[in-house]
């Protein structure tokens, strides 16, 4: 199968490191003309710079600003234009013992994991829906499905963004557009470095450190393994290609066998 986004834009929210990197990176290596969103613009650019530095091919374009609020999205909507494929990847997690979880982290964790996608689709979704071709990817967790007791404010907004998926596919029900959630299982990024240090002894080496958490906090793991963020950003680019024209509404797994299910 040939993955050929020539000629498509596409948005990618927290794309300057981690799994919103490399889903920008294959993106652009498909065809498409991406935007590289963050809220600093030196770190936009220096990311841009990286990106062409590995590949010079990749159209690449700075969309700077920080879409939890309405201003800053306005910002970067303006800075892309019309929006072919839309992915909701900006996202934060912590541990947080499930008590002491207070009113401003509970909205907080809304206001950027749920909101801030909301908002992006209802302002691109009409655009996508009147040129008859679009894609909304929105990435999920595993911990949507399986809550995890070290942080249930993140699992509940990833619960929220997969309902937040299945409505908008139904608005956008045949025109061509198409809305998904990917469910990402553990992945191997710089935050997640960080969230196993504060679960697991901090003096361990990495690969070390990396078993032992997903031997204790993750024990479900087909995979026993963290999963690549390259790996997530391959499902991404399959659902936000022609070729996944009938899969609609739809929470797809990229999990290493995490969720213990049979179904998707």
């Amino acid at each position: 199968m040939r993955i050929d986004l020539t000629g498509r834009t596409a948005l990618v929210t927290g794309s300057t490191q981690g799994i919103g990197r490399a889903i920008a990176a294959t993106l652009a290596d498909a065809g498409a003309r991406v935007a590289i969103n963050g809220r600093r613009p030196d770190g936009v650019v220096a990311s841009i710079d990286e990106l062409r530095e590995e590949s010079a091919d990749r159209e690449l374009v700075a969309a700077t600003g920080d879409v939890t609020d309405a201003a800053g999205a306005a910002q970067v909507l303006a800075a892309v234009g019309d929006i072919d494929v839309l992915v909701n990847n900006l996202g934060i997690f912590g541990s947080v013992p499930p008590l002491e979880i207070d009113d401003d982290q509970w909205r907080r964790y809304f206001e950027v994991n749920v909101l801030a996608a909301v908002r992006l689709i209802r302002e691109t979704l009409p655009g996508m829906t009147a040129r008859g071709w679009g894609r909304v990817l929105n990435i999920a967790s595993d911990s949507a499905i399986v809550i995890p007791a070290e942080m249930i404010h993140y699992g509940v907004s990833k619960t929220a963004l997969l309902g937040v998926s299945r409505g908008f596919a139904k608005e956008a029900a045949g025109t061509g557009v198409t809305v998904n959630s990917v469910i990402a299982g553990p992945t191997h990024t710089g935050g997640v470095e960080n969230f196993v240090y504060e679960l697991v002894d901090e003096t361990l080496p990495w690969e070390e450190a990396q078993r032992v958490f997903m031997r204790l906090y993750r024990p479900q793991s087909l995979l026993q393994r963290l999963i690549e963020p390259e790996e997530i950003a391959n499902m991404v680019a399959y659902l936000s290609s022609p070729l996944a024209s009938a899969t609609t509404g739809a929470a797809v797994r990229v999990d290493g066998g995490y969720v213990d299910s049979i179904l998707p």
